[in-house]
């Protein structure tokens, strides 16, 4: 389970910061800007959930990994933008929704590992997994994902709430439940981008 985790959480901060350098080079960002942009979208959601559950200092900025890893992706995407671009058409949402399935089963367990109720580690999945994209978008000047309308931090709770059950309910090995959830709330996200789904947003009317 451990590896299992630790797997989830590279990649998680990989494709995260995919999402976020694509988003830079979108807008035309300098390198730095890139960087900065990479690194917000794969860590500061772990960050944000490890001052909440008063694991500190937080493990992203404990260690030189994270910060390497979101730097890699960040050189990746600069070198490889115009594939990405062709094979993916919007790698932003692409790799994000892979990161909000990985990142949401992440922050479940670690809020269940610090003895967190079963409500708030859905809550706080939620958050590992929405924050940095949140802050990305923040620092380019979007109105995050999450408050669009469109079917987002809903596919993470309902992917942590799988996570939640296994635990509550061990009928089948935990690793199931982890990668199941990760994978329900992948998929609900990518049909979502591929339909199109969207949650209701209330019409003002004018009188």
């Amino acid at each position: 389970m451990d590896i299992l985790l630790t797997v989830f959480n590279y990649l998680g901060l990989f494709v995260f910061a995919i999402s976020g350098a694509a988003a830079g080079m979108r807008k035309r960002a300098d390198l730095f800007g890139i960087a900065v942009l990479a690194f917000a979208a794969a860590c500061c959601g772990g960050i944000i959930r490890d001052v909440l559950i008063g694991s500190l200092p937080p493990e992203n900025i404990l260690s030189w990994q994270p910060a390497a890893t979101s730097a890699a992706a960040a050189l990746a995407t600069v070198f490889f933008y115009p594939q990405l671009v062709e094979r993916f058409n919007n790698p932003v949402q692409v790799f994000d929704a892979i990161g909000l399935g990985l990142f949401t089963v992440l922050g479940v367990e670690k809020a269940l590992d610090f003895g967190i109720g079963p409500v708030w580690a859905v809550l706080l999945g939620m958050i590992t997994a929405i924050g940095g994209g949140m802050l990305r978008d923040i620092l380019l000047a979007n109105l995050p994902q999450v408050l669009r309308g469109e079917v987002y931090a809903t596919a993470s709770i309902l992917g942590g709430s799988i996570v939640v059950a296994g635990h509550l309910w061990p009928v089948i090995p935990e690793q199931y439940t982890t990668v199941s959830g990760a994978a329900v709330c992948i998929v609900l996200r990518c049909l979502t981008i591929k339909y199109h789904w969207q949650i209701p947003v209330p019409r003002i009317t004018r009188k």
